[in-house]
């Protein structure tokens, strides 16, 4: 019975694999269409978000069926109620891959010049690599990789910021943006988001190594006994 056990985690950690790996190449594809504002790139990219959440789903039967039949205990418990709140998020990410795919066909729209163009690259460079950080670490089930990649958040959201306050200038300056500069603000936003996800991710896998839940109390104090130096 435990090695028949073993085997369907096996697979469903294959399953979780797969679909970050898919999330993660989602998120390269709609930061780049928005980008380059190729509306038909950001088209095929919505499109593929209905794949991403039937693997979510057939994730979650997975998990729910090894619950029901082998009803779990300890660390296999700990395990699969981990990868059933990580396939969650990577769902989310994928949502907001989409959402920022939806912008970058609003951005195909107008015509803006290139002095008025907005610098992404650092904001989308931190994220993605919090993003397959956090899926290594999750793999490896690496307790260190993943407090790092938590205290990571607060550089997204300050660099999300930093361009949402250049956004909101620039309309001002500028009241004809107003397309434009949304579409900068609501994909910053997004970005922001999926930090606030790999982050999520990377608590569940502090839960699971350590099975402390730190969720909401972030890194501070109260939580600190609970992770790596």
């Amino acid at each position: 019975m435990r090695a028949h056990l073993a085997k369907e985690i096996g697979n469903l950690q294959r399953l979780v694999s797969e679909l970050a790996a898919e999330v993660e190449d989602a998120v390269r594809k709609a930061v780049t269409a928005a980008r380059e504002r190729d509306d038909v790139a950001a088209r095929e990219l919505i499109a593929h978000d209905d794949v991403i959440d039937q693997h979510e789903v057939a994730i979650e039967e997975e998990c729910l069926k090894i619950l029901a039949l082998h009803q779990p205990v300890a660390g296999d418990l700990r395990y699969i109620i981990t990868f059933l709140k990580v396939n969650g998020e990577l769902e989310r990410i994928g949502d907001l891959a989409a959402n920022i795919a939806g912008r970058a066909i609003s951005m195909a729209e107008n015509t803006v010049k290139a002095e008025v163009l907005f610098d992404f690259d650092p904001l989308v460079s931190l994220v993605r690599q919090m993003l397959k950080r956090a899926l290594d670490a999750l793999v490896a089930r690496n307790c260190l990789e993943a407090s790092e990649v938590i205290r990571d958040d607060r550089a997204v959201d300050r660099l999300s910021g930093e361009i949402c306050d250049r956004a909101v200038e620039e309309l001002q300056k500028q009241p004809g943006l107003a397309g434009y500069c949304t579409d900068v603000i609501l994909i910053a936003k997004h970005l922001e988001r999926i930090g606030d996800c790999t982050t999520n991710i990377c608590e569940d896998i502090v839960y699971l190594e350590l099975g402390k839940i730190i969720r909401h109390g972030g890194l501070d104090a109260r939580y600190s006994e609970a992770l790596p130096e």
